[in-house]
Order: structure tokens, then C-alpha cells, then sequence
């Protein structure tokens, strides 16, 4: 014979978990007191409580915006500048 799953809302708890851990109370002594059942329901409470402040914003996926002409025209400067440079190193060392 099989019992009912006993369902607790962890989040109505939240806080009063919390102003019992700031008392010094450890998760075992929370669970008992609150008559919490199952694998580390405190531990597990917690931990996504954890993940969640954690995440923050979502990650960006997708396209990388477009650059600007103003880019584009910065960019080969630097890169014809590059090629300069080199040019006059390998000039330099005699070995074009």
C-alpha cells in the first residue's frame, strides 16, 4: 500500500528558514522543527535559491549585432597599419 506524497510550498518557509539559520540553527535542526521530510529539503531549498540569484541576466544568443561603416573603416586602418609594420620587419631582417 502506497502513502500520499505530503507536498510542502518550500517558499512560503523561505524566510522563516532563513531567520532560523541566522540564529545558528543547522538544516537537520530546521527540518525537525518544521517537520520537513525527504533527502536534505533545507540543502535543497537553498541551493536553488543559490542558482537563481546566480543566473542574473540571460546570456545573449543569436547574431552578433552588425558593425558600423565607422568600424569597418577603423578596422582596416589598423590592419593596413599591421601589414606596414611587418612588411618593414621583414624588409628589415632581409628576408623578402
Amino acid at each position: 500500500i502506497m502513502s500520499k506524497r505530503r507536498y510542502t510550498n518550500m517558499q512560503v518557509l523561505l524566510p522563516t528558514i532563513e531567520k532560523m539559520l541566522e540564529s545558528g540553527k543547522n538544516h537537520r535542526e530546521i527540518e525537525a522543527e518544521l517537520g520537513l521530510e525527504g533527502d536534505r529539503p533545507v540543502h535543497n531549498l537553498l541551493k536553488r535559491q543559490r542558482k537563481k540569484a546566480a543566473k542574473g541576466a540571460p546570456k545573449f544568443r543569436g547574431r552578433k549585432p552588425a558593425k558600423t561603416l565607422q568600424e569597418y573603416k577603423y578596422e582596416n586602418k589598423r590592419l593596413k597599419m599591421e601589414v606596414k609594420l611587418l612588411q618593414d620587419f621583414l624588409q628589415s631582417t632581409e628576408r623578402k
